[in-house]
């Protein structure tokens, strides 16, 4: 198991404090802090708890702008590019639902309720899991061969996608700004450092060697299909 994003917070957890976004700040931290994450072996960046949920929020984003890119498509009367969005969908549930919010579920959710922090928002969070997966559901059997030919299905598909897009950004960024920094302040920097061990060893049993990585390159493929990879094409022009 290759346990290099993370190693070096199990190394150095006793000897510190975790700082804003999960950073190890203190004598024993101060090559990490000169030189940014630490690396080790294959170049694998030492990833916290809180930078790695945050990064798979990266992911999800770029799904949204699949779905943003079919919804576009059929308003501007292209083809909608049912295919792309299914696969895209595929790793949502795959990656999102059976992965990235388990662990939030599992490991994070049940740690604020313990310490009676943020239940509120926690509450209103699990809530949109389960609405979350109801729409993936909606998503997948409208673009599955046998859903696409039946009258009204396109409609109920593009209404399924926006509720999903008009969830989800909120959702992410209430979890990214209020709910991940505040994990720190509840859990011991031990048993932070094992935490981070509990995700990688998850995600690798998962998604094999490549893990998040090899996600990346799926999502990217998908991009190409429809266009939309060049960043540049996004930056305004005039």
């Amino acid at each position: 198991m290759n346990r290099g994003r993370r190693g070096f917070l199990v190394r150095t957890g006793g000897f510190g404090l975790l700082g804003a976004g999960g950073v190890l700040v203190g004598t024993a931290a101060v090559a990490a802090e000169k030189g940014g994450a630490k690396k080790k072996g294959g170049g694998d960046e030492d990833v916290a708890p809180p930078e790695d949920l945050m990064r798979e929020h990266g992911v999800l984003n770029r799904i949204l702008l699949i779905y943003e890119e079919g919804i576009r498509r059929v308003e501007a009367k292209q083809p909608f590019p049912s295919e792309t969005v299914a696969a895209a969908a595929d790793i949502i549930r795959r990656f999102i639902e059976q992965y990235h919010e388990k662990l939030e579920e599992d490991h994070l959710f049940p740690r604020f309720e313990k310490a009676n922090k943020l239940v509120d928002l926690v509450a209103t969070l699990r809530r949109q899991h389960q609405a979350g997966r109801k729409l993936t559901d909606g998503i997948l059997k409208l673009t599955a061969p046998a859903g696409a030919p039946v009258p009204g299905n396109q409609q109920k598909l593009l209404e399924a996608m926006r509720a999903f897009i008009r969830m989800y950004r909120p959702h992410e960024a209430r979890e990214d700004t209020v709910l991940f920094p505040a994990l720190r302040s509840i859990v011991p920097p031990k048993e932070f450092a094992e935490l981070g061990e509990q995700f990688e060893d998850k995600e690798h049993q998962l998604f094999g060697k490549e893990g998040f990585e090899g996600v990346v390159v799926q999502v990217g493929k998908l991009e190409q299909t429809l266009g939309i990879y060049d960043l540049d094409q996004f930056t305004p022009r005039g």
